[in-house]
C-alpha cells in the first residue's frame, strides 16, 4: 500500500450493495414494517425470501459513509473507505463501484462465512424509503481491518452510527478514533440512537468534531421536549452539530453561533435514499476546503437536492 497517502477525508462504513426496489403500502404493512425506518433482519432466510418476491429496479455500490464519500469524491476531493465485504459477487461490484467513482478502497476481500452485506430499499409511492438491511459480513468488522497509517494520512475520518455494536465494531471504532486527526460521525438512525445512547452521547460530547443527526435523532438522544433545547445542547458543545430538519432545512451550532438554511422549494422528489449522506458530503467538502459554515450548509442543499431528483444514494 502505498505510505504516502494524503487522503482529505477517509470514510469507514458498512459496505453494503444497496439493491433497489418499488413496493406499495400494503408490502411494508404485510412485512410489519414501520414506513421511513431501517430495519435489521438477521436471518438469511428470512432476507432472501422477501428479496426473492420483490422485481429489482437497480443494484449499487451503498452504506451510509460510504455515498457520503463517493458525493466528496465527485467533487474532486481524494477520499477513501475501509468497508469490510467477501470475495463473492457482490463484494466485487461493491469494490467495483467504488474504484469507478475514483475512491480508493483500503480493503483486501476474502471468502467469509457471511456473504457481502446487502440493503433492501423499498419505495413507496410518496417517494418514502424503507429499509431492511442483512449485515452479512459487514457488521463484523474489527480492527485488523482498520489501517493506522492510512487514518493518520488523512485530514478527517468519517463514521456512521449504523456500524457502531458491541464488540469487535466498537474497538475498531475507537483504534480508528484514536489515530485520526479530526473525527466527524453521522448518528445514522433513530434506531442506533436508541440502542447506543449513553455510547453516543459519549461520542458526541467528548470524540467527534463534527456530529451529524437528523432532528429526530438529535432529540431522542438528549431527550429533549422541544427544538430549543437541542440548541442550548449544541452551544455547550463547542463541537460543530450539524441537524437535518426535514421541510424546515438544517442548522450548525458551534459555541454561540447557529446558522441555519431552508430547503428548495417546489423540486420534483423522486426518492429521499440518500438525502442525508449527500447532505453530509457537500457540509464536509465545505469544511474541509475551508469555506464558512453557510456556505458549508448551502453545499449540503445543493448536494441533498440533486439526489432527490432521481432514484438512489448516488449521483
Amino acid at each position: 500500500m502505498d505510505k504516502n497517502v494524503n487522503m482529505k477525508i477517509l470514510g469507514i462504513g458498512n459496505a453494503i450493495v444497496d439493491v433497489i426496489c418499488k413496493v406499495d403500502e400494503n408490502f411494508i404493512d404485510q412485512n410489519k414494517l414501520t414506513k421511513g425506518t431501517m430495519k435489521l433482519i438477521f436471518d438469511k432466510q428470512e432476507f432472501q425470501s422477501m428479496l426473492s418476491s420483490l422485481k429489482i429496479e437497480k443494484t449499487i455500490s451503498g452504506g451510509s459513509v460510504a455515498n457520503s464519500i463517493v458525493g466528496l469524491s465527485q467533487l474532486k476531493n481524494k477520499a477513501g473507505f475501509i468497508g469490510k465485504v467477501s470475495d463473492d459477487e457482490l463484494g466485487s461490484k461493491y469494490e467495483d463501484g467504488l474504484k469507478s467513482e475514483k475512491v480508493e478502497y483500503f480493503y483486501s476481500k476474502k471468502k467469509e462465512d457471511l456473504p457481502t452485506g446487502t440493503c433492501l430499499i423499498l419505495i413507496t409511492p410518496d417517494s418514502e424509503r424503507t429499509m431492511c438491511t442483512f449485515l452479512g459480513i459487514a457488521g463484523k468488522i474489527n480492527e485488523n481491518d482498520i489501517n493506522n497509517d492510512v487514518i493518520k494520512q488523512s485530514e478527517m475520518i468519517f463514521l456512521e452510527g449504523y456500524l457502531w455494536d458491541e464488540g469487535e465494531p466498537k474497538n475498531a471504532f475507537e483504534k480508528a478514533i484514536k489515530s485520526a486527526n479530526k473525527v466527524a460521525m453521522s448518528l445514522s438512525d433513530k434506531f442506533c440512537v436508541d440502542r447506543h445512547k449513553a455510547n453516543f452521547l459519549d461520542l458526541v460530547k467528548n470524540k467527534l468534531d463534527i456530529t451529524f443527526a437528523n432532528e429526530q435523532e438529535m432529540m431522542s438522544l438528549i431527550d429533549a421536549e422541544n427544538f430549543n433545547q437541542v440548541i442550548d445542547f449544541g452551544k455547550s458543545l463547542k463541537k460543530h452539530l450539524v441537524i437535518t430538519r426535514g421541510e424546515k432545512g438544517a442548522v450548525s451550532i458551534f459555541d454561540n453561533e447557529v446558522i441555519e438554511n431552508d430547503v428548495f422549494k417546489n423540486l420534483e422528489v423522486k426518492d429521499l435514499t440518500g438525502a442525508g449522506d449527500l447532505f453530509a458530503a457537500g457540509y464536509l467538502h465545505g469544511y474541509l476546503n475551508k469555506l464558512d459554515t453557510k456556505q458549508c450548509l448551502d453545499k449540503g442543499r445543493e448536494m441533498s437536492s440533486k439526489v432527490i431528483q432521481q432514484i438512489g444514494a448516488r449521483l
